[in-house]
């Protein structure tokens, strides 16, 4: 999906930058310069120069500039065409996945394909023109798609009532942060899951104590007041193997989790 490709009401050939509407061969040769150009700013930085990623594609340099007739044009169709795919994302969990598991989802897939793009974020910080046209649009839909998930999810009863699509949005920046922080890729992802985690519901109305089920015995001989997964109070029966969750809820909560720790 190209940055602005389809939108009703849409000039494409008045913006720099954006999809072609010509021929087949221009279409083409764009999308492989920018998925190049993706490729190099990530693996060289944004001081490489259009030359440069004409040469890694094995096009000329006027193909280049033909379609993005400055760096700062180029950079901003690469972040438009990531946020895009974002977006796409966004629609495939919502109708392959219940609401909690595809918010969840997407926020981890944002975290994993988001690495390695803090060239992008350093250059919009440092540019107080950003958005410009075209990438302030595919914001917008990564904004709409968010939002649908969250509404889904909180109908659902799968996340806190009090949660926010902004504050997903700056949640989902920190996972990226943190996932590219941390040396061991899988533990990055774990650390994500975690902070993920906080934002479904809890019925716990005061605090509790740290719990980590992973050092608690396969079999207690001594019978848990409180659920390992969420805290809640336990009934304890006369009879029977002492529970360790509150029900099959929590129960199947803490084995999805398990493998991936």
């Amino acid at each position: 999906m190209t940055a602005a490709r389809g939108r009703a009401g849409s000039d494409t050939k008045a913006v720099p930058g954006a999809a072609p509407a010509g021929r087949a061969d221009a279409r083409r040769n764009r999308a492989l310069v920018l998925s190049t150009a993706m490729r190099v700013f990530a693996e060289e930085g944004l001081e490489v120069s259009l030359g440069r990623i004409a040469q890694r594609a094995e096009v000329g340099a006027g193909t280049v500039y033909r379609h993005f007739p400055t760096k700062e044009i180029l950079i901003e169709a690469v972040l438009a065409e990531h946020v895009e795919r974002l977006v796409a994302a966004a629609d495939r969990w919502a109708t392959r996945a219940a609401p909690g598991d595809a918010l969840f989802g997407f926020l981890l897939e944002v975290a994993e394909k988001s690495m390695g793009r803090r060239h992008f974020c350093d250059a919009l910080t440092a540019d107080q023109g950003w958005p410009r046209a075209v990438l302030a649009a595919a914001g917008q839909r990564f904004q709409q798609a968010l939002e649908r998930l969250l509404r889904d999810a909180k109908q659902a009863g799968a996340i806190r009532p009090d949660v926010r699509a902004d504050d997903l949005s700056a949640l989902a920046m920190g996972s990226v942060a943190l996932r590219s922080a941390h040396r061991d890729p899988a533990r990055g992802t774990w650390l994500v899951r975690i902070l993920l985690d906080g934002l479904r519901p809890h019925p716990v109305t005061k605090a509790a104590p740290f719990r980590d089920p992973s050092a608690l015995p396969r079999h207690e001989t001594t019978a848990l007041k409180y659920c390992v997964e969420c805290g809640a109070t336990l009934r304890v029966h006369a009879t029977g193997r002492p529970p360790r969750y509150c029900g099959p809820t929590c129960r199947q909560r803490a084995h999805r989790r398990r493998p991936a720790v």
